[in-house]
């Protein structure tokens, strides 16, 4: 499974670039089914998720071919609209297959996603959504079979503003007779970059950004060039670890209008930082403030960030709360952060986190943003840490402990 060796206490410097987003670009790898001619997608991130979701769609008659962060994609010869159930339980994007297959050959099959174990996430505010289109639902033994001859647009409010659902009712509307909209819609950048695509493909959307989409389907989409936004929680990562170490790391390539929840926390701790046109420099001073953080759905601070800040948080001059109100199961990386001697005390859905002597230890990633925190919990560390299962990080960061090594990190990839 491999794991990465870390030997703790030394300040970052320099500058590191950020990829392009996972969670942006395995839709829109998804979305480019639905056009009748190829289409190229740049600053894709070579990672384990993006690297199966190709398997996939090659798997279903797609030319994929790729190109260093380009990725070119032929759906002509698609004639298998059924996802490989082994690869779809290890990717929890390839539910994206529904609704692109629906819209395009009326019928998809897959099985019930995978990916990280962060909480219970059932589809069923997807098939809602397919439902009020006109779609028939079948579920049998953990495969998920959709049905329609002929999608009709229409009124879907969703109990929550879940991204999966959002973006997988987006996908079957842009071609579904008539008009669709969508309340209370998910909000997050990678939406409204999928959103982006679609629309130079022909789709016509409004609203994207906003809790309320309007979608008019097409008959027809064609392919398209785009270029994937930066991945916002990477760039979050980088700035975290900048301030954690008391570095002096630039950011480059980071929207920051799409990390700004998490800039407001670090300037509450009395962290040094300057945005520019090309990123953010992040200077890490001697006394680190306590704060207490909130998870909520975007434009709130990020779930995906809440275990890395906690980490920030052992570092701070006094107690500090979080609360995690997206995913019950957001806490699994504390028991691996005490081994290392973080005090956290966890009730409910909140966690108490006082100041904190980390000491290098070995422990092991649970999920994706877990194995990120122990990362960076490494980084703080005195002494060596010792991560294991690190395929979890893999999924989400792409040569995270190269790009952390060009900044002064001692880290290594072992097996």
């Amino acid at each position: 499974m491999g794991k990465f060796l870390i030997s703790g206490g030394t300040s970052l410097g320099g500058e590191v670039t950020v990829s392009g987003a996972k969670n942006a670009a395995l839709p829109i790898i998804t979305a480019t089914l639905m056009a009748d001619e190829p289409s190229k997608l740049m600053d894709i991130p070579n990672l384990r998720d993006v690297n199966n979701l190709c398997r996939i769609i090659s798997k279903m008659g797609c030319d994929v071919k790729r190109n260093q962060q380009e990725i070119f994609i032929d759906p002509l010869n698609l004639n298998k609209p059924e996802a490989d159930p082994e690869l779809a339980r290890q990717l929890r994007a390839s539910y994206y297959i529904l609704g692109v297959l629906l819209a395009k050959k009326g019928w998809a099959r897959t099985s019930l996603p995978g990916g990280c174990n962060i909480g219970n996430r059932p589809i069923d505010l997807h098939l809602k959504g397919f439902k009020a289109l006109g779609a028939e639902i079948r579920l049998d033994h953990g495969i998920v079979e959709v049905k329609s001859k002929k999608l009709k647009g229409d009124r879907i409010y969703l109990d929550y503003p879940s991204v999966g659902a959002t973006i997988n009712i987006l996908l079957a509307a842009c071609k579904a007779e008539g008009t669709t909209i969508i309340e209370n819609a998910a909000r997050e950048p990678e939406i409204v970059d999928l959103a982006n695509f679609l629309t130079v493909m022909g789709a016509k959307i409004k609203g994207v950004g906003t809790d309320i989409i309007k979608i008019e389907g097409v008959e027809h989409l064609h392919g398209a060039e785009h270029r994937i936004i930066p991945d916002r929680i990477e760039a979050g990562t980088f700035m975290v670890a900048s301030a954690l170490t008391r570095g002096e790391v630039f950011v480059r390539n980071v929207l920051t209008e799409h990390v700004k929840p998490l800039i407001a926390k670090l300037h509450e701790m009395g962290i040094g930082l300057r945005e520019d046109i090309a990123g953010v420099l992040i200077k890490g001073n001697g006394s680190l403030k306590a704060v207490d953080v909130k998870t909520l759905p975007y434009p709130g601070f990020p779930t995906d960030l809440q275990s890395q800040m906690m980490v920030l948080l052992t570092q701070a001059d006094a107690t500090s709360l979080v609360i995690e109100t997206v995913w019950e199961n957001r806490f699994m990386h504390v028991d691996e952060l005490k081994r290392m001697g973080a005090d956290i005390k966890i009730d409910g859905h909140s966690a108490l986190v006082k100041p904190s002597k980390l000491t290098g230890a070995e422990v092991t990633a649970t999920d994706l943003r877990a194995g990120a925190a122990l990362i960076l919990a490494g980084l703080a560390a005195q002494g060596d840490t010792e991560i294991r299962d690190i395929y979890h990080i893999e999924r989400g960061y792409e040569n995270i402990n190269k790009k952390l090594a060009s900044i002064g990190a001692y880290i290594k990839k072992a097996n």
